[in-house]
């Protein structure tokens, strides 16, 4: 006799599951963006002329590469394959993002560390976003850690208060006129 289950009782089952291959394009495409974040705040880090503000986003920055290695981890423990492609085109947006006018010709104007503090926010939130949503699917998706996920988060919204606060200090100064 056959035990298995009848009508849609199977199909119900699976659609209570994790679709990998959407989270696959999904974490893929955070992968991105992180490989892009961390160029970003390292540059940042090396290239600003404030001396506390490198000071100040140096551990953010090295927490940020952190984070990136806590992805790419979870996209191995998901068993979900890493797309090359992506990380490279991450890694180049942010290099062709450096060549955009800042109305200067050969040195940095104090405009391009306010713009780059702006990006940083929004890499940090766009990242924070990403952890509360793996979060979210802890309860369905048993291979994602709740305690990690908490801990990226709460990390994410320290970056996020050192980033913001910066980039308001920076604010006057990028438009002060000289």
């Amino acid at each position: 006799m056959d035990d298995r289950p009848r009508s849609g009782a199977a199909r119900t089952e699976r659609t209570r599951g994790t679709d990998l291959d959407l989270l696959g394009i999904y974490l893929n495409d955070h992968l991105a963006g992180a490989t892009a974040g961390v160029e970003r705040a390292h540059h940042l880090v090396r290239t600003a002329r404030d001396a506390a503000l490198s000071e100040a986003l140096g551990p953010v920055a090295a927490e940020i590469a952190r984070d990136r290695v806590s992805l790419l981890g979870i996209i191995r423990d998901l068993g979900i394959p890493v797309r090359r492609y992506k990380i490279c085109a991450g890694w180049t947006a942010e290099k062709v993002g450096r060549l955009k006018s800042n109305g200067r010709l050969l040195r940095r104007s104090p405009l391009s560390t306010f713009l780059e503090l702006e990006l940083l926010r929004v890499a940090v939130e766009g990242k924070a976003a990403g952890w509360e949503t793996l979060r979210r699917l802890t309860a369905i998706e048993k291979r994602l850690d709740p305690r990690l996920l908490d801990d990226l988060l709460e990390r994410a919204r320290r970056q996020q208060d050192v980033v913001e606060e910066w980039r308001t200090r920076q604010a006057a100064a990028a438009f002060q006129q000289r």
